[in-house]
C-alpha cells in the first residue's frame, strides 16, 4: 500500500522553526512563527486562563463526553463575542471545533455537502492552509486580488473587480481582522461594498476571525463581520481562541453557519454534528470550558480583556517603533505601512534573497514571502532589526 506514497512537501513555516531551533547563535530572533511573544520572548498563559483552569480543576467532576456539538454554552458565548447580537441567534448553527483550523475544515466540508460545485475565492495572498483545506474538502478554489505590493495596503478596487465573477453557490473567504499574512485590513467601506455584492450576486461570505482583539479591540475587530451578518441571508464564520486566549495547544475554536431561516439552521446543525462524528467524533473539552468560564464570569472576563488590551497595545507600540526606526535608517517613509497594519503580521517587502541574508548574516528569521511576526520583536532590539533591514538593502 505505502509504496505508492511520496513525501509531502514540508510546511515552510514549520521547517523554518526547525532551522531556527538548530541555529546556535545567541542573538538569533524568530520573527516567523505566528505566536504572540512577550518582552522576554515567552508565550505566556493569560492570568484569567490560569485562574479559570484552577477553578475548572477544582469543580469538574467528570470527563465524560459532552456530545457532538461540544460545550454548547461555550459556543453561545463565542457567538456573542463574535457576532455581538448581529444576525438572529435562531438562524445561527454553532459547533465547538478543535481550533480555528478545525472550524475551517468542518465549514468547508459542510459547504461541499450543500453545494458540491462551489468555488472558494481566496485573497492573494492568504494563509496557505485556507487553500489546502478547501481543496482537501473537494472544493474548487480561485484567487482574488487583495494586497497592493506598492502601497502595502488593500487594493479594494482590484478586489471588487475580481469578485464580480463570484456567483450563487460560491464562497468568498474574508479575514475578519488582522489579515494573515499581510496585516492590511479591510475598511468599513470595504465591508459595506462586499456586503452589497453578496446580496446582489448571491455568493456566501466565509469569515475567518482568528485574531479578534489583536487589532483595534474586540468590538472594533468584528465590526465588519457584524455589519455583514446583519444584512446577508447566509454566512459562514470560523473563530479561534488560539491567539486571544493563548490556548494554542488546547485547540479551541467554534464554527458558525448563519442561515436564511431557522429551519435551514436546524438542518445545518444536524449536518455539522454528522461531520463531527465522522471526523473526530467528539470535540475536546478543556480549552472550551476555560473560555466559557472566562466569558461568563464578569471578573475573569474583565481581567482577560485588560491583559488582551496590554498585548494589543504592545504590538501597536512595536509597530510604531519599528516604522520610526526604519524611517531614520532609510531616510524614507516607505516602511510607514508597518505602523498602519494591524495584528501580528506584516508583509515587509523583502525579496527572497534579502530574507536569506537576514537569516544567514543577522540571525533574523522571516517567512520566505517576507511575512514578519511583529509580536516576535523585542523592544531593546528594534534598532538592531532596523539596521539589518537597511544592511540587506530593503
Amino acid at each position: 500500500m505505502f509504496s505508492t506514497l511520496r513525501p509531502s512537501p514540508a510546511d515552510p513555516i514549520l521547517a523554518l522553526a526547525a532551522t531556527f531551533r538548530e541555529d546556535p547563535r545567541a542573538r538569533k530572533l524568530d520573527l516567523g512563527v505566528g505566536v504572540y511573544r512577550d518582552a522576554a520572548g515567552g508565550t505566556p498563559i493569560p492570568r484569567a486562563v490560569k485562574r479559570a483552569e484552577a477553578m475548572l480543576l477544582e469543580r469538574q467532576e467528570t470527563k465524560s463526553y459532552l456530545g457532538l456539538l461540544g460545550d454548547v454554552a461555550f459556543s453561545a458565548a463565542m457567538a456573542d463575542l463574535v457576532f455581538g447580537g448581529a444576525g438572529p441567534a435562531a438562524r445561527i448553527a454553532s459547533i465547538q471545533t478543535p481550533g480555528g483550523g478545525g472550524a475551517l475544515w468542518i465549514l468547508m466540508a459542510l459547504a461541499k455537502k450543500a453545494a458540491p460545485e462551489a468555488t472558494v475565492w481566496l485573497s492573494t495572498p492568504t494563509w496557505p492552509n485556507h487553500g489546502a483545506i478547501a481543496e482537501f474538502a473537494g472544493l474548487k478554489t480561485r484567487a482574488y486580488r487583495y494586497f497592493d505590493p506598492e502601497t502595502r495596503d488593500v487594493d479594494a478596487a482590484a478586489m471588487r473587480d475580481d469578485l464580480k465573477e463570484a456567483g450563487p453557490g460560491d464562497i468568498v473567504l474574508l479575514h475578519g481582522c488582522c489579515h494573515n499574512p499581510t496585516g492590511a485590513n479591510l475598511t468599513m467601506e470595504d465591508w459595506g461594498a462586499l456586503t452589497e455584492m453578496a446580496l446582489a450576486q448571491g455568493f456566501t461570505p466565509m469569515v475567518d476571525i482568528a485574531y479578534q482583539g489583536f487589532g483595534d479591540g474586540l468590538a472594533e475587530d468584528a465590526a465588519g463581520l457584524r455589519h455583514m451578518a446583519a444584512r446577508v441571508p447566509e454566512m459562514l464564520v470560523a473563530a479561534s481562541c488560539s491567539k486571544n486566549f493563548a490556548l494554542y495547544r488546547d485547540r479551541t475554536g467554534a464554527a458558525f453557519a448563519l442561515c436564511a431561516s431557522e429551519g435551514e439552521a436546524a438542518a445545518a446543525r444536524a449536518n455539522l454534528m454528522t461531520l463531527m462524528r465522522v471526523s473526530i467524533s467528539m470535540p475536546p473539552d478543556h480549552g472550551a470550558a476555560t473560555v466559557r468560564m472566562i466569558l461568563t464570569d464578569p471578573a475573569l472576563r474583565a481581567d482577560w480583556e485588560a491583559e488582551l488590551g496590554d498585548m494589543r497595545g504592545r504590538m501597536l507600540a512595536l509597530r510604531a517603533a519599528l516604522a520610526e526606526a526604519l524611517r531614520a535608517r532609510t531616510n524614507s517613509p516607505r516602511f510607514d505601512f508597518i505602523a498602519r497594519h494591524r495584528g501580528m503580521f506584516s508583509l515587509v517587502g523583502a525579496t527572497p534573497e534579502q530574507v536569506t541574508r537576514l537569516r544567514e548574516e543577522h540571525g533574523i528569521y522571516l517567512i520566505g514571502d517576507s511575512r514578519m511576526n511583529v509580536a516576535g520583536l523585542k523592544e531593546d532590539r528594534i534598532g538592531e532589526v532596523a539596521d539589518a533591514f537597511a544592511a540587506v538593502g530593503m
